[in-house]
């Protein structure tokens, strides 16, 4: 727990600047783009008088400098206000809470899926190095990592919803179904199974291979040497040996993947009409919704911060070496 809390306190301490400059950043980069929420808002209703333009523009704030503009809003982020989104008329931070569940649910059963199954298969190819299975397990990750999700997921979709009719094609779950409990779970996890999958096989491939070439690179160590000459079993080796050993740096690509899988849902979402943050940022966009925009970055930040702490705490679990010096680098 005490080791726990270090690496919190730390990971806190150097997330603050990380943070800032998020923000600052993205805010300028928005403030760069042509055009904004008026003037969508505008072309949405055909056009406006002079009059109604500056009103509009007072009541949003934008008659105000660029400066100006981005002190208020660090002053309502110090108080954990994310502003009002001009789109839809309402808090960014209760849209954000709407819809951060399901991008959240998306990429947990993603990563769970494509670190597991990955991690097995690299250890079957990686039990045996320069064998049929390895070789085959190898060229299949390849062109499984070649394919880029979107199009699996029309695949997907095509194959499973449109053929055979066994899948829902689209969104989260059924509207205004009624179920509770364990009825709607299950209908959830209908929904999510050609999303999730068309998601977690890319990553598959990449853990498969990380997990494998780590695994080569174990069986020449000194500890697997000596174990293999005190005449222990080869799974055993394996198991409790080389797998072990080769789980670190799975580990730590699983933290520096957690941003690519995030981006990796906002396509899936945008395929598969889930209601997330993609569509969130895709309809922001749409709206040129800067304070929506700036909120989905924020949080999207925060969240990969997140990931990345748990994985250092799993990595000063299965390391005591990198608890007792802080952390991972």
């Amino acid at each position: 727990m005490k080791r726990a809390l270090l690496l919190l306190r730390r990971r806190i301490i150097s997330s603050i600047p990380v943070l800032m400059i998020v923000v600052i950043f993205s805010f300028f980069l928005l403030e760069s783009a042509s055009g904004d929420a008026v003037d969508a808002y505008l072309g949405s209703i055909g056009g406006g008088d002079a009059a109604l333009i500056k009103s509009l523009r007072q009541s949003y704030g934008l008659d105000q400098s660029v400066f100006a503009r981005l002190w208020l809003y660090l002053s309502s982020l110090a108080r954990l206000d994310l502003g009002w989104s001009v789109a839809f008329n309402r808090p960014v931070r209760d849209l954000i809470v709407e819809r951060l569940p399901n991008t959240l649910l998306l990429m947990g059963s993603a990563t769970a899926l494509s670190f597991g199954l990955g991690s097995t298969l690299g250890i079957l190819a990686g039990a045996r190095p320069g064998s049929l299975r390895d070789r085959f397990l190898s060229i299949g990750s390849l062109v499984i990592y070649a394919i880029p999700s979107f199009w699996l997921g029309l695949v997907l979709s095509i194959f499973f919803s449109v053929k055979l009719r066994w899948l829902p094609i689209a969104g989260i779950e059924t509207i205004a179904s009624g179920k509770t409990g364990l009825a709607r779970a299950l209908d959830i996890a209908e929904h999510l199974a050609l999303p999730v999958g068309a998601l977690a096989f890319i990553y598959l491939a990449l853990f498969l291979r990380v997990m494998r070439s780590g695994m080569e690179e174990a069986w020449k160590l000194d500890f697997v040497l000596f174990a293999r000459a005190k005449g222990l079993s080869r799974s055993r080796i394996v198991l409790r040996h080389v797998a072990r050993n080769a789980l670190l740096p799975l580990v730590t690509m699983l933290g520096l993947q957690s941003a690519a899988m995030l981006g990796g849902s906002v396509v899936i979402e945008s395929v598969f009409a889930i209601p997330g943050f993609g569509r969130l940022a895709q309809e922001a966009v749409n709206g040129r919704d800067a304070p929506l925009l700036m909120g989905i970055i924020l949080s999207s930040a925060v969240l990969v911060i997140c990931v990345n702490f748990i994985v250092d705490l799993v990595y000063a679990t299965l390391d005591p070496r990198i608890g007792a010096s802080g952390g991972r680098a």
